[in-house]
């Protein structure tokens, strides 16, 4: 038997989608947009010696230039707002630019799990090799966290997958047809 489709229907799965996305770019500019601030505020603090201990390999890199990969996140989450309005109002050129920014945003989020858990590790060194803890409350300091690296870990990973699930579900032909 075959598939009949209304053409011009809108599909629920479209609208929310779009404006669960409208409402996450706009947060996430105005966030992307005070972290630039503060970045840039605190860059001169970096410049007189304060104790910071230098990051090396690829964080290093990626903290010496930290206002370009907050202008980055800021260009990404307005091209999200961005492609999502188009979304919304069912233009093609919209849902492919939709999925191309989720996928730079998956590709995103699966390079910060390697940041973050660098990041944590080198927090986490710092603070035991300063606290002044007996050997078990450190034993139980370094089992929290490794339970926050675990959870941040899956948190990571489970927002990649419900991604890429929205892009299949952007694909589908039911979806497709609301765009021609």
């Amino acid at each position: 038997m075959p598939q009949t489709f209304n053409v011009g229907s809108r599909s629920l799965f479209v609208s929310v989608t779009a404006w669960v996305f409208i409402v996450c770019g706009a947060v996430a500019s105005a966030l992307a947009l005070i972290q630039g601030a503060s970045t840039a505020s605190l860059l001169p603090g970096f410049a007189l010696g304060f104790d910071v201990r230098p990051l090396q390999g690829l964080s290093g890199l990626l903290a010496a230039h930290v206002p370009w990969v907050a202008g980055a996140a800021f260009a990404l989450s307005v091209a999200t707002l961005a492609t999502a309005i188009g979304l919304l109002l069912r233009l093609e050129w919209a849902r492919r630019a939709f999925i191309v920014v989720v996928v730079l945003a998956i590709a995103a989020n699966l390079a910060g799990l390697w940041l973050q858990q660098e990041l944590l590790q080198g927090l986490i060194d710092h603070t035991l090799s300063r606290a002044a803890l007996p050997r078990e409350a450190a034993g139980v300091f370094g089992g929290f966290a490794t339970a926050a690296r675990a959870a941040a870990l899956t948190l990571s990973v489970a927002t990649c997958v419900l991604l890429a699930w929205v892009i299949g579900r952007l694909n589908t032909p039911a979806v497709r047809q609301e765009f021609a």
